[in-house]
């Protein structure tokens, strides 16, 4: 099985009404400006969402404008420059078969087929109860067996519920309440699987190598029938900057090889006139490396075939920047000390129905604020779910939403076992039910929610460092509780003079702190630590820096040498700022420091973009040794020497100059 290193993706959802589809195509131009570009891997449509074939298929609807073998021209081309291909074919979504097939597609819950606004591409989805699946077997089977290709992207496979008679029947057998939004969605994510598993049988039958991956099933519902796995994220197409690095963190941890797919477009897919700054790319595709995902940049070819120059210089430029540095990517791996725990996995297709998605929500919303804390911390972390081992971590951190079930507390109680400490906030601790904490380590008791809005903080002398002098309001509204007898108190509620409510005569919108009530809202019980507000979500939405100092001080208190030191011990001068990122990756007899400066700058109606990158000069960072002793230290690719100092546990690298990213390699 080829696994890419530099990977271009390839939409071309073509109108049937299009009149030159193929036309101007030259394969040997076109492959040539990939393999220009050091490109070892493509993907290209087969089949689009449109329903339409680029091959001379024998069993779906060939585009009727074209008048050659456009994707076996391809793949032949690419196969002769040694580039592998990867055929796309649109699972849900095959619009022009659901005008002919009505019968094919998703009957919605509310009784119709169409779904408004219909010039968007999910207005009609198909069933995979239906004939379509076997149909969708057969042309994933014939493009396999007619141009051997090196991998099948399917994509869309999240559709919506189904109450076509194919499903009702189903349900119906299986004692489905369709009724029910949680038992629908549940049945509807079943089929989804189902689906997945034939088609991974279907064409691993014919080639059991084949790279496949089923865009919109949950990444590890993926386990078996999927072979690799890809981030989707266009920034500034409706992902956002904190995606990344909160995804790329996860999707690591699962055991397969990832690409990292960002997009040329300035807005989303199919901006055919959009093209972003080369520093905005080359931040997605070096964040990536820096942990351990390879990049794939997306694009979408003109119908003609025409050549988009402006595109293919910003694809060379960037991978050409980026791929003298292979030799400290392969095989690297990262390296940690700690992790959060995720409520579930992503993209949680199997979550959804009735209030689940909102939980869904202001969980991810928790763990994009505690992605981004601890890198603004430089912590080395990654978010796992139950799907990896805990054992490697030194400190468990879980933001806000984060119930603790049967399994979740045996692994706590091993964690905790093996020396290692736990951060808990807001209803994270509690029971499935929500009624009480689920382990007494915690050290505290639940009486429910907290009767005061705003609430403050105030911090005991002990937990001051870096505190302003002044109750701090706690922004969203967390939980009362009691802490148990032995259990350090670190900080306390004071309650606001009365609420921001509206009591009929008056809005109560200035609500100054009043009184201290002495309820814990920081406790230390050994080495579990539990904030009993949502900082992470306070953080989320205000940027609150205390929120951000709590988690700095408790983890000071709990990971005293932590892997990476930007500030303790760093002459203040030459300390990281805020929005630089580091991460660490490790290779057999030398460890590498990416150091990243951009800054996504929020412009007009919020459209968040970066322009340039950002220089840092003079710029020093410390790396643990645990145990391997530096014998050089040098800037890849270009191998300039680095000056670099040893004490106590720490090795300090001092790096002159970052523009955009820096690699600096440390020879053990």
């Amino acid at each position: 099985m080829h696994i890419p290193n530099w990977a271009l993706f390839f939409d071309f959802h073509t109108m049937p009404a299009n009149p030159d589809v193929g036309k101007n195509f030259d394969m040997d131009a076109i492959t040539g400006w990939i393999k220009d570009c050091g490109v070892d891997f493509v993907v290209f449509p087969a089949r689009c969402n449109l329903g339409t074939a680029y091959y001379p298929t024998k069993l779906g609807i060939p585009h009727p404008a074209m008048q050659r073998d456009l994707f076996g021209d391809l793949a032949a081309a690419c196969h002769a420059k040694g580039i592998a291909i990867s055929a796309y074919i649109n699972a849900g979504l095959s619009h022009e078969e659901a005008y002919r097939r009505r019968d094919w597609t998703v009957l919605r819950a509310d009784g119709r087929m169409y779904a408004e606004p219909f010039n968007e591409s999910f207005c009609r989805q198909m069933c995979y109860n239906t004939g379509y699946a076997e149909h969708l077997i057969g042309m994933a089977r014939e493009v396999v067996e007619l141009y051997k290709v090196d991998g099948l992207f399917f994509d869309c496979f999240h559709t919506q519920p189904c109450i076509g008679i194919e499903c009702m029947e189903k349900m119906k057998a299986e004692g489905v309440d369709w009724s029910d939004p949680v038992q629908l969605n549940d049945f509807n994510y079943r089929k989804m699987l189902a689906m997945g598993r034939r088609l991974s049988e279907g064409v691993r039958a014919i080639n059991a190598d084949l790279l496949l991956y089923f865009n919109g099933i949950d990444f590890e519902a993926q386990a078996e029938f999927g072979s690799y796995l890809e981030l989707e994220c266009l920034p500034q197409g409706g992902w956002g900057y904190e995606l990344l690095p909160m995804i790329a963190r996860y999707m690591r941890t699962l055991g397969k090889p990832v690409l990292n797919m960002t997009g040329r477009f300035q807005k989303s897919w199919g901006d055919f006139g959009g093209i972003r700054t080369k520093p905005s790319v080359e931040y997605d595709c070096i964040c990536g490396i820096a942990n351990c995902l390879p990049p794939s940049i997306g694009d979408h070819f003109h119908p003609r075939g025409d050549l988009n120059r402006a595109v293919m210089e910003l694809d060379k430029a960037v991978y050409n920047n980026l791929r003298p540095l292979q030799p400290w990517i392969e095989g690297a791996v990262p390296l940690v000390d700690m992790a959060n725990v995720m409520k579930c996995g992503y993209p949680g297709y199997g979550w959804v129905g009735g209030d689940r998605q909102q939980q869904i929500d202001s969980a991810t919303q928790s763990l994009k604020a505690a992605t981004r804390m601890l890198c603004e911390l430089k912590m080395q972390f990654d978010n796992v779910t139950l799907a990896a081992p805990w054992e490697k971590y030194k400190v468990l951190i879980m933001p806000d939403e984060v119930e603790v079930n049967k399994e979740i507390a045996e692994r706590l109680k091993k964690h905790l076992d093996n020396g290692g400490a736990i951060i808990a906030t807001g209803r994270s601790g509690l029971d499935e039910a929500r009624a009480k904490f689920a382990l007494d380590v915690f050290g505290v008791e639940y009486n429910g929610a907290d009767p005061f809005n705003p609430a403050y903080i105030e911090f005991k002398p002990e937990f001051a460092e870096g505190m302003p002098d002044m109750p701090v309001t706690l922004y969203e509204r967390g939980l009362s509780v009691t802490a148990r007898p032995g259990v350090k108190i670190l900080a306390t509620i004071t309650a606001p003079y009365y609420n921001n409510e509206w009591d009929g005569r008056h809005g109560y919108r200035y609500t100054p702190p009043a009184m201290g009530t002495g309820r814990p809202a920081i406790t230390l019980n050994g080495r579990v630590a539990y904030v009993s507000h949502p900082i992470f979500g306070a953080y989320y939405t205000s940027a609150a820096l205390p929120m951000r100092q709590i988690v700095a001080n408790l983890l000071a208190r709990f990971l005293p040498e932590p892997l990476i030191r930007a500030s303790v011990g760093v002459p203040v001068r030459l300390a990281p700022p805020s929005y630089s990122r580091i991460t660490v990756t490790s290779q057999p007899g030398r460890r590498m420091v990416y150091v990243m400066a951009y800054l996504p700058e929020s412009r007009g109606a919020g459209m968040n973009m970066i322009e340039e990158p950002l220089e840092l000069n003079d710029f020093a960072v410390s790396l643990r040794l645990d145990g391997r002793m530096p014998k050089k230290a040098y800037l890849a690719p270009g191998l300039e020497k680095l000056n670099f100092t040893i004490a106590g546990n720490y090795v300090t690298i001092n790096i002159p100059r970052v523009r955009g990213w820096a690699v600096a390699v440390v020879e053990e």
